[in-house]
């Protein structure tokens, strides 16, 4: 396993903002929801090449320092990804790079091997400068092979060298990268000057990712991922009574998680803080009997939902479900559960008796 090397910090960048067209907001949503996630946990890698970490030239003190990032429309996307062949050896290095990034860590298996597959690989020859501070960052990379060091430019602190000749500029050494580091994540989020330059120290191997590529990827996601999952909950009784907005938003904070044959979803009597919806696969339901033994209740496939009990009133769980093969499911929990329905709780809850639930979970 990589050893992450960038420095970990507790305040990650907030409030990006993307603009959207088609009424299609659920780019801007997903961007929001990575920053909401790297807020909430200061175990996110940080990019030292953020503009947040170091002071800004004298020209640019005094000014706010504005990001911005590509509007993509969704309704005349033709983009074609083209993917780049890896060995099941390089694959398993990048996923590895990639599995702590806080970009990266909460998309689905799908969409990871997606971008897995469309990074490409460069040579870089040794003493290249790879990222130059001030310039606008384009590009994520990971470090199949060779070492890197990151410079910041920056006021000398008395303004005059050794020989007492005017200096007005210093480069302070501010990182060292190796095979399994990676850089540039903010790039992929927004158009932002460089704060550091990053320079190879050997013959470089790297994988790339740029921005639009991965931006497309995440929009093309979120299409397929709120039309399938906005299907599930129109056929779920208890959400009829919301908007088609409203429903949106609860299909954009589904998150997707996968269960190998025999894992257990859930225990009978412990608390519930998810609600499942099953994408794929098959669920058992399990009762236990007086004599201790799991008695099966009930069989659940694509399209069926459990545990929304848990969510209306507070329930433990009535059952233990374990996976049947290999199943893949939705989540929502708890918290986005009543932030997103707090205002038709009540309503829920008093006319539980229009919807059919699954009781036994």
């Amino acid at each position: 396993m990589f050893q992450e090397i960038h420095p970990l910090v507790n305040d990650p960048p907030v409030n990006v903002v993307d603009s959207q067209t088609c009424n299609d907001d659920s780019l801007s949503v997903t961007m929001i929801a990575i920053t909401e996630h790297q807020q909430k946990d200061d175990s996110f890698p940080s990019d030292i090449l953020s503009l947040q970490h170091y002071p800004m030239p004298n020209y640019c003190r005094g000014r706010r320092q504005s990001v911005s990032a590509e509007s993509l429309d969704p309704c005349t996307s033709t983009m074609h990804f083209t993917q780049h062949p890896k060995t099941s050896y390089q694959r398993a290095r990048i996923d590895a790079a990639i599995a702590n990034n806080f970009l990266f860590r909460n998309l689905d298996q799908d969409l990871r091997q997606h971008v897995v597959d469309t990074m490409a690989e460069k040579h870089i020859p040794n003493g290249t400068t790879v990222v130059q501070q001030g310039d606008i960052g384009d590009f994520y990379y990971i470090i199949e092979e060779g070492t890197f060091e990151c410079y910041i430019e920056e006021e000398h602190p008395d303004g005059m060298d050794n020989d007492d000749n005017p200096r007005t500029k210093q480069h302070r050494h501010v990182a060292s990268y190796a095979s399994g580091g990676s850089f540039g994540e903010l790039a992929l989020m927004y158009n932002a000057p460089r704060a550091a330059t990053v320079v190879t120290t050997s013959d470089a191997v790297v994988w790339v990712l740029d921005r639009i590529t991965f931006r497309s990827l995440l929009q093309e996601n979120m299409a397929h991922k709120r039309h399938m999952y906005d299907d599930f909950l129109a056929h779920i009784p208890i959400f009829h009574s919301l908007s088609l907005y409203g429903r949106h938003k609860i299909a954009d904070s589904l998150e997707s998680v996968h269960f190998d044959d025999k894992d257990v979803v859930m225990h009978e009597g412990d608390s519930g803080h998810n609600f499942y919806l099953i994408e794929d696969g098959v669920a058992i339901c399990y009762k236990k009997s007086s004599d201790g033994s799991l008695v099966q209740v009930n069989k659940l496939g694509k399209g069926d939902y459990f545990g929304e009990l848990a969510m209306l009133y507070e329930n433990p769980r009535a059952a233990t479900v374990i996976a049947d093969g290999t199943l893949k499911c939705v989540t929502l929990n708890k918290d986005a559960f009543n932030r997103l329905l707090g205002p038709v709780i009540d309503v829920l809850q008093c006319n539980s008796k229009d919807y059919q639930a699954i009781d036994h979970v």
